[in-house]
């Protein structure tokens, strides 16, 4: 038998000339995956950095006029939502805006552009008496415009304004207070839930809804209503004067849109807010001056909110100390 030839045949792709450009083709090709695979981990750590910097910026911007501005300009400042403390529509937040605004001389007349259902009958009134007393003090005048909604404390707001501008269907008025609840005195009979109230004083539960109502109470309550419904009235009639057209239904509560509140002496003009800084304060460069929440701020106090929520269930579920 014939030896058998272990030598590879010549041309043979395995052979030893070949292996040392495969092999080399081979690291090449390893080498520059590598470098391809490097350069993308460091375009994409770039990429983060930078969408990490301009979050960071986004977060940290305040919008709003950090200085004075001293080219001739409408200063604007926005009402919107409920008027309440620790809200964006709060007398501390729109009295800091508004002060900013009387105070910058390019300022030459100051817009109030509001959308708003109202709120707090105590937080519309002393923005109310602010824009009063800023008016008086730097001799600008004040000029509302309504979008959607202007009822209740909005109005009260609204007033102290020298004029107001609607449109044909925005909601105006709402001249009248409220105090709502919830009555559940008669479902706890029929679920056999026994109510345990103990208080250190006749009226200290005034008003409890699990409670059944005491007739007493609720007139010395809708007195009160009464007493601040005046107020309210009062201030009205301070700020419309002899344009005020009143009708037996103006405080009673209702509501009308903007082409019946013209009739009725609740509004002045029809008019948004370019046509009132273009053609009433001729002023067409418009400056905002309402100071916003950034996100950050947004963020961190609902985030507080969450925790305060928390820590009040935790107590209220906590055994009584003994």
């Amino acid at each position: 038998m014939d030896p058998v030839d272990t030598q590879f045949p010549r041309g043979s792709s395995s052979g030893s000339g070949n292996v040392e450009p495969a092999l080399e083709r081979a690291l090449r090709e390893l080498l520059q995956d590598r470098r391809t695979e490097r350069n993308w981990r460091i375009l994409f750590r770039l990429a983060w950095f930078a969408l990490i910097v301009i979050l960071a910026w986004v977060l940290l911007q305040r919008t709003g006029p950090a200085v004075a501005v001293s080219t001739p300009h409408t200063a604007l400042v926005e009402l919107r939502g409920e008027i309440a403390p620790d809200t964006e529509a709060s007398a501390e937040r729109l009295i800091a805006a508004l002060k900013e605004a009387f105070e910058d001389k390019g300022a030459v007349a100051v817009v109030l552009r509001i959308n708003s259902p109202g709120g707090s009958p105590v937080q519309a009134g002393i923005v109310n008496d602010e824009i009063r007393r800023l008016k008086a003090l730097h001799k600008k005048k004040v000029y509302a415009v309504v979008e959607e909604i202007c009822a209740s404390g909005a109005y009260y707001i609204a007033v102290a304004a020298d004029e107001i501008y609607v449109d044909k269907a925005s909601l105006v008025g709402s001249i009248g207070v409220l105090m709502d609840g919830f009555g559940f005195s008669e479902a706890m009979v029929k679920l056999g839930v026994e109510r345990r109230l103990i208080t250190a004083g006749t009226n200290k539960g005034m008003l409890d809804p699990f409670s059944p109502a005491d007739p007493a109470q609720q007139a010395y309550a809708k007195a009160m209503l009464d007493q601040i419904h005046q107020q309210f009235i009062a201030t009205v009639k301070q700020g419309r004067g002899a344009r005020l057209k009143e009708t037996p239904d103006t405080f009673t509560g209702l509501f009308w849109n903007g082409e019946e509140a013209l009739k009725l002496g609740l509004a002045d003009h029809l008019g948004n807010l370019d046509y009132v800084a273009r053609e009433v304060v001729k002023a067409e460069d418009i400056i905002d001056y309402t100071p916003y929440d950034n996100l950050a701020e947004r963020v961190a106090k609902r985030f507080g909110a969450a925790i305060g929520e928390g820590a009040v269930k935790a107590l209220r579920t906590m055994a009584p100390i003994r």
